[in-house]
């Protein structure tokens, strides 16, 4: 063997002498190569799972920041409006009904037309009743029939009453012919009966008016077949316009303010300078739940039927001392449960909140009652937010 192939093979001292390496060193070395790599290899792992979590940290947050609703909000004010509520309203009859004929027949005439001011009893219509006729002359004639009958029986009756003092019939033919007597005399007064039933229908050919009022509506002509009942057209619509009745709808927050005997202000567009005065009469009782109204009647003088039924008014009923709140109108939400606005408590939830709306300003909305001054309210709502989405207030 070579000198340089011992060279290869072993190591060179100082002094130029070759030695062979030991082999627990080259252990040694196998050992610390061997463990740097597994260090450099789990850094790199490390580094790449390190790496992929916070990938998905920033994905996730990227997904929250897309998934926020990011929101603008407005405070209810108090409403600057005048101090008082007004609602519309419909002014109806002290007394308002639809007149039906009681007897079938044909219209022979008819006394009155729309806006013809009637008294009570006075006739309004007359109706041609063949049938009705032919009717009561047949009653008649059972009638006397039935007297005939009732003649005969009492003939025979004391006859044979004069028959059984003398011993010549028995007691139980006297009792047959004491019954034919009753039983004729029974069916002279149904007879009777039917008579009067049929002359008291008669007399609704006549058709009057029930009470003093004004004719509304004419549904008649000459010649037309009227059939008795409420089933057909009615005849004529009449209302009694002194006083006059006026029905209103108030909101919840204001209802229990109102109380019987309150004079409140009644004006319609078409007369703006005549302020007319109302009084409650009466008052529901109950909220409805659909509108979260109650019902209130009141009475209207209407002396010189300046004003009419049916036309369409204002009333101003007076507010309490606390106003109502406004809210811009497009913090409004459309639901099927009714009008609502959007609420963001302090932890940043929205929440649903039903509203009654008292007055469309436009721009502005006034409210009864379901929010405070300090509630914040979303502006402009998505459509598909529910109730307890987290949402994020800019």
């Amino acid at each position: 063997m070579t000198k340089k192939t011992h060279q290869s093979m072993g190591l060179q001292s100082p002094d130029g002498q070759m030695h062979l390496p030991k082999r627990g060193g080259v252990a040694k070395t196998a050992k610390a190569f061997a463990l740097i790599f597994l260090i450099v290899l789990a850094v790199g792992a490390g580094r790449v799972l390190l790496g992929r979590g916070a990938a998905q940290a920033a994905l996730e947050e990227q997904s929250a920041q897309g998934q926020k609703i990011f929101v603008k909000t407005v405070t209810p004010t108090p409403s600057k409006s005048s101090n008082a509520l007004t609602l519309p309203a419909t002014l109806r009859g002290d007394n308002e009904t639809a007149i039906y004929a009681r007897v079938t027949g044909y219209v022979r005439a008819f006394a009155v037309d729309i806006g013809a001011r009637v008294k009570k009893g006075q006739i309004l219509a007359e109706l041609d009743t063949p049938e009705l006729d032919q009717q009561v002359a047949q009653a008649r004639a059972q009638l006397e029939q039935a007297k005939a009958n009732v003649a005969l029986a009492d003939v025979a009756l004391k006859r044979w009453k004069t028959l059984f003092t003398q011993n010549s019939v028995a007691k139980q033919d006297l009792d047959v012919k004491q019954n034919a007597y009753d039983t004729s005399v029974a069916l002279q007064t149904s007879a009777e009966a039917y008579l009067r039933q049929l002359q008291e229908t008669t007399a609704f050919k006549h058709v009057q008016a029930p009470f003093d009022g004004v004719i509304t509506q004419r549904n008649v002509d000459l010649g037309n077949l009227i059939t008795a009942g409420s089933t057909g057209s009615a005849l004529f619509s009449m209302a009694r316009p002194d006083p006059l009745r006026v029905f209103i709808d108030a909101p919840q927050a204001y209802a229990g303010g109102i109380k019987v005997g309150d004079k409140v202000k009644v004006t319609q567009p078409e007369l703006p300078s005549k302020v007319f005065a109302a009084e409650v009469t009466r008052i529901a009782g109950a909220i409805n739940v659909a509108t979260r109204s109650q019902t209130i009647e009141l009475a209207l003088p209407n002396a010189d039927g300046e004003l009419t039924p049916g036309a369409y008014v204002q009333v101003s009923l007076p507010l309490p001392p606390k106003g109502p709140l406004s809210i811009p109108a497009n913090t409004l939400l459309f639901r099927s449960e009714g009008p609502s606005v959007v609420v963001v408590d302090a932890q940043g939830k929205a929440h649903l909140r039903p509203i009654s709306i008292v007055n469309d300003l436009g721009a502005s909305l006034e409210i009864a009652g379901g929010l405070t001054p300090e509630d914040k309210l979303i502006i402009n709502p998505p459509d598909a937010i529910t109730d307890g989405d987290k949402v994020s207030v800019q």
